[in-house]
């Protein structure tokens, strides 16, 4: 047995029968739940309890998050769009015209994402237009954490249903 077999074997190309498939969809949208335009939502929260300090801490970490997306936006923005766009149409084709199973599982955890990384971008350009700041800045920071969170749902409900449809309709070694 060579290295490339063995290294198949581990890295199962069927997606939605691989246990580490459903890992990283897990580990994605709990760390994308929790990190809230780049900052820790513990963050928010213990600036809810404490104020002071940590309220300071969490504007200015916000403040400089959000002037680096905006600046990013503004230099590159079209051009992360263009391959963006470029990315997901090919995953599509491969995925759902030509029947390649890992390129369906990368487009239902990177759709959604884009749609992650649109949204920060709005919450980003919304703050830096009202220059949100105390309980105003909390509750936007909460609601994009709230709408991440549904996305994250919709998607996970999405790719599992997807998935078991895989997994009866191709059965266990791939049709």
């Amino acid at each position: 047995m060579d290295w490339y077999q063995t290294l198949f074997e581990l890295i199962d190309m069927r997606s939605f029968s691989n246990l580490w498939f459903w890992i990283v969809l897990a580990v994605t949208w709990s760390t994308a739940s929790h990190w809230v335009l780049g900052v820790p939502y513990d963050m928010v929260l213990r600036a809810r309890r404490q104020g002071d300090q940590a309220e300071v801490d969490l504007e200015d970490m916000v403040r400089i998050n959000v002037n680096r997306l905006l600046f990013i936006a503004q230099v590159s923005g079209l051009w992360i769009l263009g391959f963006g766009c470029f990315g997901l149409t090919m995953l599509v084709l491969l995925g759902f015209v030509y029947g390649m199973e890992f390129a369906q599982a990368v487009f239902l955890l990177a759709f959604p994402l884009s749609l992650i990384g649109l949204l920060s971008l709005s919450t980003a350009r919304l703050i830096q237009a009202e220059e949100s700041g105390g309980e105003r800045l909390r509750r936007r920071l909460t609601r994009h954490r709230l709408y991440t969170q549904i996305i994250g749902m919709v998607s996970i409900f999405v790719t599992a249903i997807w998935g078991m449809y895989q997994n009866v309709a191709l059965g266990p070694l791939g049709g």
